[in-house]
């Protein structure tokens, strides 16, 4: 393997231009149960998930803006899927996997807490503001929201992919995760990381701080606007149409916060590829099982889908059975 040319310590290193992810290798007892639990998870999550955007799209009841970012969602959780399970399914060692993996994992996620932030305050203004509601969320303001954040996430990512390609690397090669996280990557590096972290950092604080702190201001206001509700039917009849959301947002952020504040120990390392599970497989798994399908628009949504399914078959049997007997 050819070595940059430098000094004469670069002469003499070797140079690491790929990387190995062991993924749960740690426990090959489990091999064989891991992949067909995997397998399962990325069937059912593709089929919910595609299922979602097909019916937002199809039905011109879902038309509304909280569909509009499920639909988003649901598109986002779909591409996400794609990058991570198959990858891990199938064990990927290439070099561009691990950068293109990381890559995706950053655009993925830094989507995925501004796509929180639009529904958390889709939900604040329904439930406090519902006066204005329609003029605030308008079709202009979804679809700057839906763009802004494709172009923060991005970009955001790619500044800090760009910066971890210029790094480089002396061993070891390999990664004891199923993902190239950026906090493992950079401790791998024998170049001065200090403003790439520095940079990384600023860019955490700009792109996932403020949705943060938008979907937690959103469901304080909404918990206390429900609280005030006199009626004790009223105030369930109203947190029921946020307490999914509310779900998959403290999954999806606790598990992340724990994963970052354990301390990087060998003892816990483990523990820490189970949370990463949690937020990259388990959230896009639940999405549309709690925010779409057991909701009552989406349920007939989906009838009618059935029901028109249905005729169509009986109707082309019938033309076969026709076209048989002539």
């Amino acid at each position: 393997m050819d070595t940059p040319p430098g000094t004469h310590e670069s002469r003499n290193q070797t140079f690491i231009m790929e990387f190995i992810l062991l993924g749960f290798g740690n426990v090959p007892e489990l091999q064989v149960l891991l992949f067909l639990l995997f397998l399962v998870i990325y069937i059912m999550t593709m089929a919910g998930n595609i299922l979602t955007v097909v019916l937002v799209v199809a039905d011109p009841h879902l038309q509304t803006p909280m569909y509009f970012f499920l639909g988003n969602v649901s598109c986002l959780e779909t591409c996400y899927t794609s990058n991570i399970l198959p990858r891990m399914l199938a064990s990927l060692r290439t070099g561009d996997f691990c950068e293109w993996l990381l890559h995706a994992a950053l655009l993925f996620w830094s989507l995925g807490m501004f796509k929180m932030a639009a529904m958390s305050y889709d939900r604040y203004l329904a439930i406090c503001k519902p006066l204005h509601y329609v003029s605030l969320m308008n079709d202009r303001f979804c679809f700057q929201q839906v763009v802004g954040s494709w172009i923060s996430g991005f970009v955001a990512a790619s500044i800090i992919v760009s910066g971890i390609s210029m790094l480089m690397f002396c061993g070891p090669n390999k990664i004891d995760h199923f993902l190239c996280e950026f906090n493992i990557v950079i401790k791998l590096s024998c170049s001065d990381t200090h403003s790439m972290v520095l940079v990384a950092f600023l860019l955490s604080s700009l792109f996932t701080l403020p949705p943060f702190l938008l979907t937690l201001t959103s469901y304080i206001s909404i918990i206390t606007t429900i609280l005030r509700i006199p009626s004790s039917t009223g105030r369930q009849k109203v947190f029921s149409t946020c307490s999914s959301h509310l779900m998959v947002v403290t999954i999806y952020y606790g598990t992340l916060i724990i994963v970052y504040l354990l301390p990087d120990i060998n003892t816990l390392r483990g523990m820490t590829k189970v949370f990463s599970a949690f937020y990259t497989i388990l959230t896009p798994l639940v999405n549309p099982l709690i925010y779409s399908l057991r909701n009552k628009e989406v349920k007939e949504a989906l009838r009618k889908v059935v029901g028109k399914l249905g005729t169509f078959t009986a109707v082309q049997r019938i033309q076969a059975n026709a076209f048989r007997s002539k």
